[in-house]
């Protein structure tokens, strides 16, 4: 081989050590902790868990809820260039994350501050407990409600509804509560440091349509 391709592989393997590095980074992050679930419950996480094939696709009722979800997406992108710097990238991120989150009824922005407090926006974030992924899903979820294969928790749609459907259920068991429930989603429930951190990070996220009509806005 010659001198030019010996130093093409050693760069090669460089970059490639750096980029493997870059990918395992831990997150800072804790971890949900594994509770028996009932039949019925496990039932219901099961089937809000399937069917996730990205892109997700949105249906909208009228032009004007697709125009402001679309203000929505221009004004979270530009936000989000810090942390994801590929337009198409972005775009695709948000566009699954606005789904996701309104498909487990929650908003996109809480849903946006979590992922920044759990991952940094990093898709294959592990923390030190082996939390995987944007949310930082533990493994042990995908034998509970899932198909057994803890690697897909670093695709992206399927880490993202992991993440809402779990969040979803959280907020019910504590019965609305998003204090604790947060705290349940980080394995610290009833501790003020972590549920405090989300919340701090959901106010970049939070929106207002400067185009809404305030006569149609609820009293």
């Amino acid at each position: 081989m010659s001198l030019s391709g010996i130093r093409r592989r050693a760069v090669a393997g460089l970059v490639a050590g750096a980029t493997a590095l870059l990918l395992a980074r831990p997150a800072f992050a804790g971890g949900q902790i594994e509770e028996p679930l009932a039949d019925s419950v496990r039932t219901a996480l099961s089937a809000a868990i399937a069917g996730s094939a990205p892109p997700p696709e949105l249906h909208f009722d009228n032009i004007q809820d697709r125009l402001a979800y679309l203000r929505w997406l221009g004004a979270m992108s530009e936000r989000l260039k810090k942390n994801k710097t590929e337009g198409h990238e972005r775009i695709e991120f948000l566009q699954t994350v606005w789904y996701e989150s309104r498909r487990a009824g929650l908003e996109p922005a809480l849903v946006l501050g979590l992922i920044q407090a759990e991952s940094g926006f990093r898709k294959y974030a592990i923390s030190s407990v082996g939390a995987r992924g944007y949310t930082q899903v533990m493994p042990f979820w995908t034998r509970q409600i899932g198909d057994g294969d803890a690697a897909r928790l670093f695709v992206m749609q399927v880490n993202l509804r992991f993440g809402c459907v779990i969040l979803r259920h959280y907020l019910d068991v504590e019965k609305g509560d998003l204090f604790m429930a947060l705290g349940r989603y980080n394995g610290s429930r009833g501790q003020a440091a972590y549920p405090d951190m989300v919340l701090g990070a959901r106010k970049r996220w939070e929106w207002k349509d400067p185009q809404a009509n305030p006569a149609s806005a609820p009293h």
